[in-house]
This record gives structure tokens, C-alpha cells and sequence, in this order.
């Protein structure tokens, strides 16, 4: 595994952290290039990387925390929760569970509608007023397609059921109880300490460039916060322990309902695959310079990569590791 990362860092495809661990006990921990190059600053094993749709695990936990709470049901229908949303056919038919399983139709946020309002854009409900017109792209429940906007909306609900903000929740009933302090969706203009900048070759570029212009203006629901790999960790053993969830409310979340297109079935926020033997949960993230897998297997190894340069920085060194993983101990 070193081998193959060095050999990364040396051809100019990896730069971020790498944490391994067993039993929730960190076997591996390193850093990787560099946080910025401007200023020469390296990279850490507790520096801040964007994360890019990873934050779709942390808003798919707090809806299954709320659905524990028995605050909404997994059948509830959009319009419920959101009283006044526009397009009918969203609102009367897609539900809670579609959307946390991609199968609503509610399509994407990105594309040449948010590229005109990236600056204005500022708060969950501007994505609602911005795309919530649109009618499903099918019949919901009916197919799998990745929806960035069906998450949105689940941040909404969160808002809407809680009456408290998406961000101020998600830190109170999931950050803070898996004891993760240095993971938030603060703006891009607030000085975060520690927070890696991005660097893109967007367009087919040959030289590592800032992502700042191509950033929206803070994460939300449905990705672009960040996080560490340290924090990651402690978000997994806190889904192993029952921290977050009970173990019924766990499986349910994290068990795959729905092939999807590159292997492996979705859940509800969650990636869930096997490979050589060995189920992994977890979810990945990525975007012009951001990188991220998280996989908790139940082998005991937790693997978590964040990478500060575009796709699949990160996800060629978590797959590299996930192949090689020891499988689950042989019965006697």
C-alpha cells in the first residue's frame, strides 16, 4: 500500500491523507503532499479536505435519527414535509425513501441554470426556489439515477420537521455525538483552519490550478462540506457502536436495496458492495479538485481517503486497499 501511494505522490495523481484502521484502531495514518502549494503547506493527517457527496451519509443518518424518532416516515410523501412545494408531481409522489435511495427522478443541481446563480445561491431553500418547477425526469420508484437535488431536498426536511437550520442540526445530533470536530459546511468566504485548498485540471488542463471559482457557496445536504479522515473514522465507529442509530435503524440505512450502474447496491445515502468476500458500507465524494471514500467493512477495517485533486485521486487508493483487505475470520 505504500508502495502504490508513493508511486501516486511521485507521478503528481495523489496528494491528501490515508487512514486505515482495525477494530476502530488506526493501523495506518499518513499524509500526502501538499494542503497548498502556493505557500509550501503540506498536507496533514487531521487537515480539512472538501468532501465533496460524502455529506450525503450525515444527512441520510439524521433522516433515519428522525424517522426513529417517529418525526416522519420513510413514506411520506415531499408535499408533507414541505408544505407549498411547487411541482405537484413531486410533491404527491416522490417520498422520503426515494429520495434516499436516488429512485425519485429529481435530477441534478448542477448544469448551466446553477452555473448562472453559483454566486447567489446561499441557503437550501435558494436550490427550491431555483429548480422545485421541475417535474421528476420518471415515473418515481420506478428506476435508480443519482439526484444531488433529491438530497437537497432532504436537507430541507430536516429543516422543515426540526424547524432548526440543516447545518445547525446535522452538527448537534451527528458531529458532535460521534465526537467529530473538524467537520462542518462553513461558507468558502470564512477562514477555516487547516482546510486544504482544491486544485483541478478542469477542461483538460495540463497544470494543477485552484478549484475556488468553481465552488458553490458552502456545502449543504447534498455535499461539499468538509471533513478529515480522523473525523471519518470516528463517524464510523459511531455507526458501529449505536451511537447515531439503533442497530434495526443501521442496517436499515446502510443495507443495499438498489443495483446501481458500477456495481454494488445503494441504500439510503449508502454505498453497500462486496468485494473478494468482504461487504463494505460507506460513500464516496468528488468534484473538480476534491476527492473521498469512506468504507467500513465488516472485516473490522475502516478505510477513509481524502484527496485535495480532482477524481479518482482518492478513490484509486481506497479501491487499491479494499482489494487487499483480510476477509472475516474463518470459522473453527
Amino acid at each position: 500500500m505504500e508502495q502504490r501511494i508513493e508511486a501516486e505522490v511521485a507521478a503528481d495523481r495523489f496528494s491528501g491523507a490515508v487512514l486505515v484502521a482495525k477494530d476502530d484502531a488506526p493501523v495506518f495514518a499518513h499524509a500526502y503532499g501538499l494542503a497548498d502549494r502556493e505557500h509550501e503547506i503540506p498536507n496533514e493527517v487531521s487537515t480539512r479536505f472538501r468532501i465533496g457527496s460524502m455529506n450525503k451519509m450525515f444527512t441520510a443518518v439524521a433522516i433515519m435519527q428522525l424517522v426513529q424518532d417517529g418525526k416522519l416516515s420513510l413514506a411520506d410523501p415531499v408535499g408533507k414535509l414541505i408544505a407549498g412545494y411547487p411541482n405537484q408531481n413531486v410533491a404527491t409522489k416522490v417520498t422520503v425513501e426515494n429520495l434516499l435511495s436516488h429512485t425519485g427522478g429529481t435530477g441534478d443541481i448542477f448544469g448551466p441554470e446553477f452555473d448562472a446563480h453559483r454566486e447567489t445561491i446561499r441557503t437550501l431553500s435558494d436550490y427550491v426556489n431555483l429548480y422545485g418547477n421541475r417535474d421528476p425526469e420518471f415515473e418515481p420508484g420506478s428506476r435508480w439515477r443519482y439526484s444531488n437535488y433529491g438530497f437537497i431536498l432532504l436537507g430541507v426536511i430536516i429543516e422543515r420537521v426540526t424547524g432548526s437550520s440543516y447545518y445547525d442540526w446535522v452538527a448537534a445530533h451527528v458531529f458532535t455525538p460521534a465526537g467529530m470536530t473538524s467537520t462542518e459546511s462553513l461558507p468558502e468566504d470564512q477562514i477555516v483552519a487547516k482546510r486544504s485548498v482544491g486544485y483541478t485540471k478542469r477542461d483538460g488542463a495540463t497544470a494543477w490550478a485552484s478549484n475556488a471559482s468553481w465552488l458553490p457557496y458552502r456545502g449543504t445536504s447534498a455535499g461539499g462540506g468538509y471533513s478529515t479522515v480522523e473525523d471519518l473514522l470516528r463517524f464510523a465507529s459511531a455507526l458501529r457502536e449505536h451511537k447515531l442509530l439503533d442497530a434495526a435503524h443501521t442496517d436499515l440505512l446502510t443495507t443495499g436495496k438498489t443495483d446501481v450502474p458500477n456495481g454494488g447496491r445503494y441504500a439510503y445515502g449508502f454505498r453497500d458492495e462486496t468485494l473478494t468476500g468482504v461487504r463494505c458500507f460507506g460513500h464516496g465524494g468528488g468534484a473538480f479538485g476534491m476527492n473521498g471514500e469512506l468504507a467500513v467493512c465488516d472485516s473490522g477495517y475502516t478505510i477513509a481517503v481524502l484527496a485535495n485533486l480532482d477524481p479518482p485521486a482518492a478513490s484509486s487508493v481506497a479501491d487499491f486497499v479494499k482489494l487487499r483487505l483480510p476477509g472475516p475470520p474463518v470459522a473453527k
